[in-house]
């Protein structure tokens, strides 16, 4: 937060002047966050903007993610979610998320977080980034709400004044679905090395457009900037979206060491296949002498069994149960639960805090039973 200093009214002698806090925010060891502002972006997405409690600096880099904990109908859920701010304003982040029918965590940040509440996050994380991947040339894809780490990107660029050329297409429904367009428009017409270009799939009477329309194809790309198989290539959105990037990128013989996309998917966890059911199976029988535990789940009151060298969450994947979880690599902490009895060996990836694993928490996705076990879950 930027604090100003000195006088406010007219007849003030001294000018206000700028104070900016020289500490940095560290989730370890003071974990809260404060709502400063919220924005609506579309009609189905908003924008939170956080800062610490503390005036702190929050250093991140841009395209990296939080996981922040939320307290909804007496339960503890977490969410990762990415940083769509970027970091050369470090006084504050901010979050954008899509209200999504059913979701508990977006329909209560867009129902209930205002300015003045309070949440915990841990973070950042991640190595989707392109300061991880210097480039003269970029180019940005982007479907939906899948925009907002590509958005750190952009404005970290734009900010600094940076010279890379970068291309930014954006998918959305309708143009009255484009997130951020207003502003991606004016930094496009800011800079010569910045080029946004919107495509839409169909126009309502309410919003009309002039521009591309469809879903993007390789022959679009190449419309668009015919040079797309010599740039660095970073991708977000939904899981149909970037699997058809891949495949066409794939197919015009793009360089897949120069593709970079968001793995993660933040809504539920897809139910087990049969096929993965019938796979844990053939495992225990090919290997007879692998021990087995039972692992109870509290709440549900399901029990399943689980072989040590297994992971709790691929085991109950497999036994047809659905849990929160994003990363599956010990690095989001979405399946952040509760060991009410029993051990683990668990290896993380900064997931969860050392003290909330001295309070008994563990991380469903990289923690094997090295006994029977009791999950508040």
């Amino acid at each position: 937060m930027i604090v100003l200093e000195g006088g406010f009214g007219p007849n003030d002698e001294k000018a206000p002047a700028l104070r900016l806090p020289d500490e940095l925010w560290d989730s370890e060891n003071d974990d809260a966050l404060i709502c400063q502002a919220v924005r609506q972006e579309t009609h189905d997405v908003r924008t939170f903007v956080l800062r610490p409690v503390i005036p702190r600096r929050i250093r991140f880099q841009p395209g990296q993610f939080m996981t922040y904990a939320f307290e909804i109908g007496g339960e503890t859920l977490h969410r990762c979610y990415t940083i769509s701010s970027a970091p050369s304003r470090p006084d504050c982040i901010s979050i954008t998320v899509k209200r999504v029918p059913g979701g508990p965590v977006s329909n209560w940040l867009h129902d209930n977080l205002k300015p003045g509440m309070q949440l915990k996050a841990l973070g950042p994380m991640g190595a989707f980034t392109c300061y991880a991947h210097p480039a003269p040339r970029y180019l940005f894809l982007s479907g939906g709400s899948g925009v907002t780490p590509l958005m750190s990107m952009a404005r970290t660029f734009h900010d600094l004044g940076e010279q890379e050329d970068i291309v930014f297409v954006h998918s959305a429904r309708t143009p009255a679905d484009v997130i951020f367009g207003e502003e991606l428009e004016l930094m496009s017409r800011m800079s010569d090395k910045f080029r946004f270009v919107p495509v839409v799939e169909g126009v309502t009477p309410l919003a009309p457009f002039i521009g591309l329309r469809g879903r993007i194809s390789s022959t679009m790309l190449e419309m668009i900037t015919p040079d797309y198989l010599t740039r660095e290539v970073f991708v977000c959105g939904p899981a149909p979206y970037m699997a058809a990037v891949r495949e066409q990128l794939a197919r015009a013989g793009f360089d897949m060491n120069k593709y970079h996309e968001e793995s993660f998917n933040f809504d539920a966890l897809p139910a087990a296949d049969k096929s993965d059911v019938v796979l844990g199976e053939a495992m225990l029988e090919a290997a007879p002498d692998v021990k087995t535990y039972k692992v109870e789940f509290s709440k549900t009151r399901r029990a399943i069994s689980v072989p040590e060298n297994m992971t709790v969450l691929e085991a109950a994947k497999r036994a047809g149960m659905r849990l929160p979880s994003s990363c599956t690599q010990g690095l989001c902490g979405t399946c952040k639960s509760k060991k009410l009895s029993g051990t683990v060996d668990m290896h993380h990836q900064g997931g969860i805090r050392q003290r909330e694993i001295d309070a008994g928490m563990v991380l469903l996705c990289c923690s094997r039973p090295t006994s029977d076990l009791v999950i508040e879950r």
